[in-house]
């Protein structure tokens, strides 16, 4: 029996989900914890690092979970997608924290219980969403997401419909197609379309609720790394992959092609690409085609082999360069897969070639502080970055004025990796070094937090005019490209050593599976 309290936050939800009065609809729940977790991160998530509060009103959390249909996320698209479709969402716990180490014990038991807890307190639920990451590690258990989804089917049966949307970098496990109904992902990197999968998750739930389609799932792993540093989906060796798991879903029998890249920074069983199809009631057609899409994937393995430049290399290159600015993408240091955000080698590639006019991000909270201490206008001298772990490099003493402190926060309108609308930065200082001059300054940004530079606003929000530059360094992979591609007289993915160092050989592996190409596991 539904108590008036939770009766009273349905019919909230009701009436903001569908902008009127209630009507006779499937009820959905919807649920997730999104988190990409790093292996080589020794830094482990707890549950702090999670935007929620255990135990908040109901009413409080369905209001935030409809306020985000603005965006052009993974769960605007359920909002809107249960528009179209005639259903009503029931959401619970929906979760996510900046990627990092492993999640604690502690953190995943605490946020399950809530969502399980959550979810048997509702309305009789005839289907359920769950916006999972895919690449999530937590200290008891390789897959993560693979546990949440065990969970939740444990607690509502074999007969109850679950719909998973995951990111392009997830690692995908067999079992995980066995515990769910439909599984998608994200079919762009950078993730553009991520409002789109949201949508079809919806679409496909309404189909399987209304008892239009019966689906049915298969998975094929090839039997390698797709390295991260070729994993932009608009452009060779994957757009052909990925346009023809788009072709493929124009078939009426078929519900859903995925095709993930995988996220090699997770010593886990699954780790490596993957391709799912989703027919309706067609096991044999499901296979065919995630096999043929698989061997083309695996056909491209030899486009896969690495030749970046080093850090020193990169500077070198782009003081050589014409045009600008020239982004160095900082790969090694990849807030977005989980690294530290203070990687020293770059800026010190910066400081002993006399780089000018170059513009990049620290997360560096004590040299914040000295900067917010010294005041606009007034000198700063400090060692910056290196100061995490052994992974990233020594601090770098920067001497220079202190230009601005802002807040951090920023609004970003057009549709960038992950869909993300709000960002927040932390409050952030920018320092003009020793050394520049009005022409060409050299500008380094503190930060308090980390912040993956899936925006130009990362810059432009603190006063920095990105597009006089001459160079830009960006800590991330391929998500920055949608920000800064369509300015950039060329974009630079640097071979830097760090947690999300692209070059596999930087690392030691013990759990991933035997003889993948593109890995030395020898090296354990």
């Amino acid at each position: 029996m539904i108590t008036k309290k939770l009766m009273i936050v349905f019919m909230a939800t009701v009436l903001v989900s569908s902008g009127g009065f209630a009507q006779v609809k499937p009820i959905i729940g919807v649920a997730g914890i999104s988190h990409e977790s790093n292996s080589f991160n020794v830094h482990k998530t707890p549950i702090e690092d999670f935007s929620v509060k255990i135990g908040e009103d109901k009413n409080e959390r369905a209001k935030k979970f409809f306020a985000g249909a603005s965006a052009k996320t993974t769960t605007a698209g359920y909002i809107e997608g249960a528009k179209r479709f005639g259903l009503e969402l029931y959401p619970t716990v929906v979760t996510g924290a900046t990627p990092k180490g492993p999640v604690t014990d502690q953190a995943f038991n605490a946020l399950m219980k809530e969502i399980i807890t959550d979810l048997k307190a509702g309305p009789k639920l005839e289907g359920i969403l769950l916006a999972l990451h895919g690449a999530m590690i937590v200290e008891s258990y390789p897959s993560g997401d693979e546990e949440i989804v065990r969970r939740v089917r444990e607690a509502f049966g074999k007969d109850m419909p679950i719909v998973v949307t995951h990111d392009f970098h997830a690692n995908i496990t067999p079992k995980m197609i066995e515990l769910s109904n439909v599984l998608i992902t994200f079919k762009e990197n950078p993730h553009l379309d991520t409002y789109e999968r949201g949508l079809q998750a919806a679409e496909v739930m309404s189909k399987i609720v209304k008892g239009k389609v019966k689906p049915v799932q298969s998975i094929v792993k090839p039997p390698m790394i797709y390295n991260i540093a070729f994993q932009n989906t608009f452009s060779k060796p994957l757009i052909p992959i990925v346009d023809a798991s788009k072709e493929l879903e124009k078939n009426p029998k078929v519900l859903a092609v995925s095709v993930s890249g995988g996220y090699q920074y997770a010593d886990v069983p699954s780790m490596g690409p993957s391709i799912v199809v989703v027919t309706d009631n067609d096991k044999e057609l499901a296979d065919r085609e995630a096999n043929r899409l698989a061997k083309m994937m695996w056909d491209t393995r030899e486009q896969t082999r690495l030749s970046n430049p080093s850090p020193k290399d990169a500077v070198k290159m782009a003081i050589q360069h014409e045009g600008r600015p020239v982004i160095l993408i900082d790969m090694g240091d990849n807030i977005g897969g989980g690294s530290t955000g203070d990687s020293s080698f770059l800026l010190e590639e910066l400081i002993k070639q006399n780089a000018q006019g170059w513009a990049m991000v620290i997360a560096d909270p004590a040299a914040y502080k000295v900067a917010e201490k010294a005041g606009v206008g007034n000198s700063f001298d400090f060692e910056v970055g290196g100061k995490t772990d052994a992974l990233h490099g020594k601090p770098v003493r920067i001497k220079g004025q202190v230009r601005s402190l802002n807040v951090g926060k920023y609004l970003e309108t057009e549709v960038r990796h992950g869909g993300g609308r709000y960002w927040n930065m932390g409050h952030t200082a920018v320092i003009q070094v020793e050394g520049s001059t009005l022409d060409e300054p050299n500008l380094l940004l503190l930060t308090t937090q980390r912040a993956s530079p899936n925006s130009a606003h990362i810059f432009t929000s603190n006063g920095v005019y990105v597009e006089r530059q001459k160079m830009l360094v960006v800590k991330g992979a391929i998500a920055p490209r949608a920000a800064y591609e369509p300015f950039a007289s060329v974009l630079l993915s640097v071979d830097s050593p760090g947690a999300t160092a692209i070059n596999p050989t930087w690392f030691k592996y013990y759990n991933i599976r035997e003889g993948l190409f593109g890995i030395e596991k020898s090296k354990r």
